[in-house]
């Protein structure tokens, strides 16, 4: 059977809280048990100072422990009167006949010497069983009086006259409570214990039904919302409620699907731009060649020339498609390893000098001083690099204008900076323009510019480098176009 996760919240909190009431009162009930027969021992304690005074007082006058020996009465009587809550008074010779009132205490004789109990005399009840736990030695530590045997090292009171010990008064503690109003109190105590564990799960389990509600309502958002955005709902958000795990949870979430949002309005717009980069030299071709196939045109040189420029034009772009999807994948070679960047940047401006002259575009550089400095890199995708950036300098400066290219070497870095003239590229549109077909529409176009690709897929190679390339406006009034590459540092 499936358990919901309130429900097993909620019995976890129940049984977490039972487990706590049930160990508290056991834990309760024994340490009561054990408080309370420790505090009535340490109140029979209390009397054996009584009993001690009046052993010692009963010693001193018949001169020897024979007023205990002789009357069986006797011991029980002082138990009584000495313990807490004894009811009969000390004996004392005012109860004998022929002695005055308040004469110090003095036993009874035994019949053999004129005096004994009366006739018919039982001792007194004791309660708490005193009379089995109470013990007489005497000063050699032999046993006077004592219903059981007396374990070894038990806790004795030294009994004194005349400054010299005559014997040794004991009680053995309690070991268990045994009287019916001693455990008619711990009953009550463990009732009150009880209806105190009741009322404590009584409120354990609201609030443990508040609570688990209350947690599990943001994961059922969440599951709803997770449902929405697997459906392709990317708009949908979540509340967040709180600052707590659930709520950066909730915040997490949320971000994600902007991502996905994001993504998805991205990978629309790529589809749609793609769609219209390879419509247009579809459609002439298509629309020449019909011409061509209903006699409108013939099959000369320039139609063949025209033909041919729009496959080359289509082939570029599905050439570019293709460096950029790989580039994304991160599927393309890089063989790397220590090379020039100097020799290599002079060998790719070289190449391209003939370019800039023939549109009338001025191309300067400025090296620096150091004969070569190495980085480690992939010549050839550097070179790919480097001559995307300048044919696209050469693409979008006017004719007269100038392209200044200069290379500053650091520590750490080397910082390579392409700025051409005029025209420039507003301040609006230059956060995008290494997004995948991406043009400014002022001063791009299919037939001077390409699909919008080649700074996406210079951005790729610079990273792919563990460098940085970035965009702003140029002091000529064109783009200044920066890349930083580390130097000499295996990756």
């Amino acid at each position: 059977m499936k358990i919901s996760i309130t429900r097993r919240l909620f019995l976890a909190i129940i049984l977490a809280a039972g487990m706590a009431v049930i160990s508290m009162i056991l834990i309760m009930q024994w340490s009561m048990r054990q408080g309370f027969l420790r505090y009535i021992n340490m109140m029979e304690k209390d009397g054996i100072s009584r009993l001690a005074s009046a052993l010692e007082n009963g010693y001193r006058h018949d001169s020897g422990w024979g007023f205990v020996l002789r009357d069986p009465t006797v011991w029980p009587q002082l138990i009584v009167a000495s313990i807490p809550g004894g009811d009969l008074p000390p004996p004392t010779l005012d109860s004998r006949p022929g002695f005055p009132p308040g004469a110090p205490f003095a036993p009874p004789s035994n019949p053999e010497m004129g005096g004994g109990a009366p006739p018919g005399a039982r001792p007194p009840h004791l309660p708490l069983h005193l009379g089995q736990r109470f013990f007489l030695l005497d000063a050699d530590r032999k046993v006077l009086i004592s219903q059981i045997a007396i374990p070894a090292h038990s806790e004795t009171t030294p009994l004194l006259h005349q400054k010299k010990i005559i014997g040794y008064l004991g009680l053995l503690p309690r070991e268990k409570l045994s009287e019916p109003r001693q455990e008619r109190f711990l009953k009550e105590q463990t009732l009150a214990f009880l209806m105190v564990a009741g009322v404590v799960l009584l409120l354990a389990t609201g609030l443990s039904l508040l609570l688990s509600k209350r947690l599990v309502r943001p994961l059922q958002s969440l599951a709803g919302a997770t449902h929405l955005l697997a459906a392709g709902r990317f708009s949908t958000r979540v509340e967040v409620v709180s600052t707590d795990e659930l709520g950066q949870l909730a915040e997490h979430f949320n971000s994600l699907a902007m991502t996905l949002e994001k993504n998805e309005r991205s990978r629309r717009q790529w589809v749609a731009d793609i769609s219209h980069e390879l419509r247009t030299p579809v459609a002439i071709l298509q629309g020449e060649i019909e011409a061509l196939q209903d006699g409108i045109r013939q099959p000369d040189p320039d139609s063949l020339r025209s033909l041919h420029g729009e496959v080359l034009r289509l082939a570029r772009l599905v050439e570019d498609l293709y460096q950029l999807a790989m580039s994304d994948l991160g599927a393309l070679t890089y063989q790397k390893k220590n090379l020039d960047i100097i020799g290599l940047l002079k060998e790719t401006i070289a190449t391209h000098h003939t370019k800039f002259s023939d549109k009338g575009v001025t191309l300067t550089s400025t090296l620096p001083t150091e004969k070569t400095v190495e980085i480690f890199g992939d010549a050839e995708r550097l070179r790919q690099l480097f001559a995307n950036l300048l044919n696209n300098s050469l693409k979008y400066t006017n004719a007269g204008g100038e392209l200044r290219l200069d290379i500053t070497c650091h520590a750490h870095n080397v910082t390579i900076d392409f700025q051409d003239s005029a025209p420039g590229v507003a301040e609006v549109d230059m956060k995008r323009v290494f997004e995948r077909l991406y043009r400014v529409e002022t001063s791009r176009n299919r037939e001077t510019g390409g699909a919008g690709l080649g700074l996406a897929i210079c951005r790729n190679i610079v990273e792919a480098h563990q460098g940085k390339i970035s965009a702003q406006s140029s002091p000529l009034g064109g783009l200044w176009v920066q890349v930083e590459l580390p130097r000499t540092r295996l990756q």
